[in-house]
């Protein structure tokens, strides 16, 4: 066992990343006669089928806020951070049957563009430069940030050099290539994810076992440590401030993910760039059942680590090596770097490959999306109504240039941050609620008013802050319930949609809104084979929560 990268290790990261950039440029380059327009650049020509969507969904999703992040709150807090994967499976059902109709038949590039169909150009921008100032200052920055962070500890690269290293390496086909080029590479990208985490989840519970193979490591780590397979928490565990017991089924846990899967525009952009919405819905059918083998390779491995450094025989075996940039509950992101180091040769090289292509293809993703937004919803709206294809997509790529510029200079400054995956949850879910309140009305009530909607998206961050900060501060007065941050999406969410209906009722006399959505049964039909897996994902779902539930 060697803790430090080997000849076939570089070889394995080195081979991948070439395998990335060229397959990324491949399918980049434009045909003869044919110069990219927006279509192209933005949707990938509206040409995708259900596997490069199902694929491209998870490898936009699993990034180092997963593997790291998620990883690090496996070790500190146990499988009960897993309901962000398997509610995952649901939501992607949901969004499947229920919004993506809607979107594919009206057209859309952007999220933000279906806001300006149904309301107005003014909430449009609002929430443009919501989702802009979210992607760069959190999503971009943080996964910059986490990724860095492994080559850090992993092979000992500076923490800056990492953080341009990933940025450039990212820029360098997606910059050029659009969508096209992040789908197709995510097809490859989910490859290496896939069995790079399960070589390290293998590992850990090989260790664990003591040479006994993945199943004994499995019911070892249960035997030692049962409490962390608990999947709903109760008011004594630690953590309960972050995943607060039965709330994660029947309250926040909606928000955040509805808002996530529904409408993030880098992940819904994948579906809008379909052949068709029976193969986009195949393909979010591929994600939902992927998603439920995500803990496996992402939450496992962060409990086998809490067992291995409290285990004095398995810290014996490692040797000095085990003490290195050892994770503590303090320091719980450092679980799966941590764990990284004891792979075997050429392993280490698979498994690191993996680390990147999660980081990569997310940061891909994310800045195909930022500037989808600006140039879409910004620029052709103020700036320049009669771009051309060719200013467009030149647009999209400096758009996207100066967002990574921006989010590499922030990276460093998020210092010794703990629980990641934590923090995107806590700063996304200031933002989310109010986005989600908007749409849910919007689509599906007709009363829904522009005003009140615009009222509702302002007044939900007050209300978000509130919830956030007034607790720490006027704790003794009955009104500042001190709430877990689950809890606060769920009552912004409520609060906020109080307010768009008052408004909107208000101002209309209880009429229905000239804009508003007139739905039917025929547009939510779905085929055979979508029900099946739906109901599949779902008794599979039943039986997982039934196994650890307490």
């Amino acid at each position: 066992m060697t803790t430090h990268f080997e000849f076939w290790d570089y070889f394995i990261f080195v081979a991948y990343a070439i395998l990335i950039l060229g397959v990324g440029l491949w399918v980049s380059r434009d045909k003869k006669g044919h110069e990219k327009n927006a279509e192209d650049y933005f949707l990938a020509s509206k040409s995708l089928p259900w596997w490069a969507i199902g694929a491209s969904l998870i490898a936009a999703n699993i990034s180092a806020e997963q593997f790291i992040g998620m990883s690090g709150s496996g070790f500190a807090s146990g499988l009960a951070i897993a309901s962000y994967e398997w509610m995952a499976a649901i939501t992607l059902i949901i969004v499947g049957k229920y919004f993506l109709p809607i979107f594919i038949e009206k057209g859309l590039y952007t999220i933000p563009e279906f806001v300006e169909k149904r309301y107005s150009t003014n909430l449009k921008t609002i929430l443009a430069v919501f989702w802009i100032a979210l992607y760069v200052f959190v999503n971009l920055t943080t996964v910059l940030y986490l990724g860095s962070l492994a080559l850090e500890t992993i092979i000992g690269i500076p923490l800056m050099y990492g953080v341009i290293g990933l940025a450039l390496f990212a820029a360098a086909y997606s910059l050029y290539g659009g969508l096209s080029a992040v789908a197709w590479t995510d097809v490859i990208q989910v490859v290496f994810l896939v069995l790079g985490g399960l070589a390290t989840t293998y590992l850990a519970l090989n260790t664990v076992s003591d040479g006994q193979g993945m199943i004994a490591g499995l019911r070892t780590v249960y035997d030692a440590v049962p409490e962390r397979f608990a999947m709903i928490l109760d008011k004594s565990n630690p953590e309960f401030k972050n995943l607060p017991g039965i709330s994660v089924l029947v309250g926040g846990m909606w928000v955040a993910n509805l808002y996530y899967w529904g409408f993030n525009q880098y992940i819904i952009q994948r579906t809008l760039a379909a052949k068709s919405l029976k193969e986009a819905q195949k393909g979010i059918l591929l994600a939902a059942f992927l998603k439920l083998i995500i803990p496996l390779i992402v939450v496992i491995p962060g409990i086998a680590a809490y067992v291995m450094i409290n285990d004095p025989e398995i810290m014996a075996r490692l040797g000095s090596a085990g003490l290195r940039n050892l994770p503590s509950i303090e320091q719980a992101d450092r679980a799966y770097p941590w764990l990284l180091q004891f792979l075997p040769t050429g392993l280490k090289g698979v498994a690191f490959a993996a680390l990147a292509a999660a980081i990569v293809s997310s940061l891909a993703s994310m800045l195909n999306s930022t500037s989808t937004i600006f140039t879409m919803d910004i620029y052709k709206q103020y700036i320049n109504k009669d771009a051309s294809d060719k200013s467009t997509v030149n647009m999209g790529r400096i758009s996207a240039f100066v967002a990574l510029v921006i989010a590499c200079i922030m990276a460093p400054l998020l210092g010794n941050l703990d629980q990641a995956f934590q923090f995107i949850q806590e700063y996304t879910g200031v933002v989310s609620p109010g986005i989600l309140a908007v749409f849910l009305l919007g689509l599906f009530w007709k009363k829904t008013t522009n005003k009140g909607a615009i009222i509702g998206a302002l007044a939900s961050i007050p209300i978000a802050m509130y919830f956030k900060v007034a607790p720490k501060g006027w704790s003794s007065s009955p009104l500042f319930i001190d709430v877990p941050f689950m809890d606060q999406m769920g009552y912004t969410l409520l609060l906020t949609m109080l307010v768009i209906a008052l408004v909107s009722y208000i101002q209309h006399n209880g009429a229905d809104d000239k804009k508003g959505i007139d739905v039917n049964k025929e547009l939510f039909k779905t085929s055979p084979l979508f029900n099946i897996g739906a109901f599949a994902v779902i008794l599979i779902l039943t039986v997982l929560y039934a196994m650890f539930w307490k």
